[in-house]
């Protein structure tokens, strides 16, 4: 039986202390298991070791996930028997949320710092954040790299663009 309507999308509610929704839906994307308060101290304390390179937080993570953001994805579509990958554009939601993805995942498959004093209790992943948004802010790292890979695959598959729905 088909829906009836539309499905109304759910506001997320802007985080305590920056009351930004990009920094908590990147808590929300830290999270595991529901530790919501382990993944604030990450965050936060990711954002506040930006401070001292003398860039604003906030805007350093929003410089992060605009480099990070793909603007063309490929989606598989079978057409008579063979399924083709067809390049489409990425609507401003889902763009948003490849980018909080990408940039999480390329913190947690970073290799482990080197530190010589680390505290026990200290996360290592906010030290693995903190350089993932450096370096995409700068337009480098493995999120950025994996943005590139996509809009690479879909220059390739260009010639399939026709079969778009």
């Amino acid at each position: 039986m088909p829906r009836s309507g539309k499905v109304e999308r759910r506001k997320i509610q802007p985080d305590l202390l920056y009351a930004s929704q990009i920094i908590a839906k990147l808590i929300n994307k830290i999270m595991v298991s529901g530790k919501k308060q382990v993944a604030q101290k990450i965050v936060y304390q990711s954002l506040e070791n930006i401070k001292p390179t003398g860039q604003d937080p906030l805007d350093t993570l929003e410089k992060a996930l605009e480099n990070v953001s793909p603007r063309m994805e490929v989606r598989p579509r079978r057409v008579g028997g063979a399924s083709y990958m067809i390049p489409m554009e990425v609507r401003g939601s889902r763009r948003q949320s490849l980018a909080i993805s990408w940039l999480v995942a390329a913190a947690r498959n970073r290799p482990l710092p080197e530190f010589a004093d680390r505290p026990k209790n200290k996360p290592v992943m906010i030290a693995k954040l903190t350089a993932e948004i450096l370096e995409a802010s700068k337009g480098e790292g493995r999120a950025v790299a994996k943005k590139e890979e996509m809009h690479r695959m879909a220059e390739a598959n260009k010639a399939f663009a026709h079969f778009r729905w």
